[in-house]
């Protein structure tokens, strides 16, 4: 470990490599479809390939989990956009089925491997929710202006899959602001230091279980909906496919408005309450889209749902981050999430087929409302509670919230604001240091803690007088004893 205190690293290199990490799923409707209908396959059989694009996304932040802080953010950062963009073109650039099937694979795999590189770093920043704000603003950004240019580029199974390398090669640039291998002495490109940790145990193990888990579980819900939202808008709404397009339009505008608003409320209501409120607010956009039979009811839970559905992300990230600051917890939570993405459309359609639209909307809402509760106890031990006056149980009480509402110069930096997270508090234990005297028994004895001015001349002095080898000594008690 180093003296110095750690430098956070630039928070857009995260974001790029954020974004190029999660553009393949963002995008898995429209590369399923095309699989479809480019493709001998069946619905099922293209749905399993994307499903096994994000299992290999998946598995490769539970690899790298523990191992980024190990070989250096740079160079796996890297190896995931390489993978990432060989997968993915070699998917593009044939139609051989068992290629296409093993560069998806592979390019999911680079894409979990640059989206763990990112979320590692996003856990390291001063506050990882608006990074992480920025970030999945800027993969609806990119996923939205690629929806609205790939139809007009054509037909073809591997426009979508050229688009995601595409993406990926442009996030290359970026790897130069990152901390290189443990061998360069930590350094970044631009010369600064980078504090590396050493290996240690992951923090928190049974709030990060339970996040992971109940993560895994909110994903599988929401893509479970997502991935029959097209026919319950054309089969149950009776909407046609320009309609459809329309709609999901206005939700994905409404994502970025979310994520947004998300980025400019920051911390200022803590993690527990956008988590649980939003979870619950999700559960209810389910079941209305899920039973929705006309145009107004389809499209209004669309849109308020893909407006939630970011804002709640990003706080998750962020809490993920606030469990571990090196990020561990981050990576494992994303890789549980993809896990849910992944099994998301099967679930859909198997629920869809043997009970219908509406009753798996409400299975899926319950679900969410089943999960939203262990998301908000893991917040609320994170420390997610905003610092509020009367809030303060420690030394001080609430009083010491009050002197913090009252915002004075001489105190503004040695209090913390109103609204500002709670500070974790640590037990530091006291051990006496060996070959000290105790303390007991400098109490004891008050002359050994302060020694009087000139004890130590008197001392020589005494010494001096009752010396056998001193000649006044001897004779002053030759003197005394003839007197006497």
């Amino acid at each position: 470990m180093s003296d110095h205190a750690p430098e956070h690293p630039a928070s857009w290199p995260l974001v790029a490599l954020f974004t190029a990490g999660y553009v393949a799923p963002y995008l898995l409707p429209t590369v399923v479809g095309r699989l479809d209908a480019h493709l001998p396959l069946s619905s099922a059989q293209a749905g399993l390939i994307g499903s096994v694009l994000l299992l290999g996304s998946a598995a490769a932040g539970f690899a790298l989990a523990s191992r980024i802080p190990r070989h250096g953010p740079r160079p796996l950062a890297r190896l995931g956009l390489l993978l990432a963009v060989a997968g993915y073109a070699a998917a593009a650039a044939t139609s051989l089925l068992p290629l296409v099937v093993v560069g998806a694979v592979v390019g999911g795999f680079g894409s979990g491997t640059a989206t763990a590189v990112a979320a590692s770093g996003i856990a390291a920043q001063r506050d990882p929710h608006r990074t992480s704000a920025v970030g999945l603003l800027s993969v609806s950004a990119t996923a939205g202006a690629l929806y609205l240019t790939l139809p007009r580029l054509g037909g073809g199974h591997g426009l979508p899959f050229a688009a995601i390398a595409l993406v990926a090669a442009l996030a290359w640039p970026a790897t130069g602001r990152l901390a290189g291998p443990p061998g360069d002495g930590g350094r970044t490109a631009g010369g600064r230091g980078v504090v590396r940790g050493s290996a240690s145990r992951l923090p928190n193990p049974r709030a990060g279980v339970v996040l992971a888990g109940a993560l895994m579980l909110w994903s599988l819900a929401q893509n479970a909906l997502w991935g029959v939202s097209g026919r319950i808008g054309s089969q149950q709404a009776g909407l046609s496919e320009v309609t459809l397009g329309m709609v999901f339009a206005a939700a994905l505008g409404a994502g970025l408005l979310g994520v947004t608003a998300a980025s400019a409320l920051g911390a200022r209501l803590g993690r527990a309450a956008p988590i649980g409120a939003g979870t619950a607010l999700i559960a209810l956009c389910v079941a209305a889209s899920s039973a929705a039979r006309d145009l107004g009811s389809f499209a209004a839970g669309e849109i308020l749902w893909n407006a939630l559905y970011p804002v709640v992300l990003s706080y998750a990230i962020g809490l993920a981050a606030a469990l571990d600051p090196r990020g561990r917890w981050a990576v494992l939570a994303g890789s549980a999430s993809s896990l849910g993405v992944a099994c998301g459309p099967v679930t859909g359609s198997l629920l869809a087929e043997r009970a219908g639209f509406p009753a798996m909307g409400l299975v899926l809402g319950g679900l969410l409302l089943a999960v939203a509760a262990p998301l908000t106890a893991v917040a609320l031990h994170a420390g997610g509670r905003p610092l509020v006056p009367g809030s303060v149980r420690r030394r001080g009480g609430a009083p010491a919230a009050v002197l913090a509402a009252g915002a004075g110069a001489a105190l503004s930096g040695r209090l913390p604001r109103v609204g500002a997270p709670e500070l974790t508090v640590v037990d530091v234990s006291v051990r006496p240091l060996p070959g000290r005297t105790p303390l007991r028994v400098l109490l004891r004895s008050p002359a050994a803690r302060y020694p009087r001015l000139g004890s130590g001349t008197r001392a020589r002095s005494a010494a001096m007088v009752s010396s056998p080898s001193n000649p006044a000594a001897r004779a002053s008690r030759s003197k005394s004893a003839g007197s006497v």
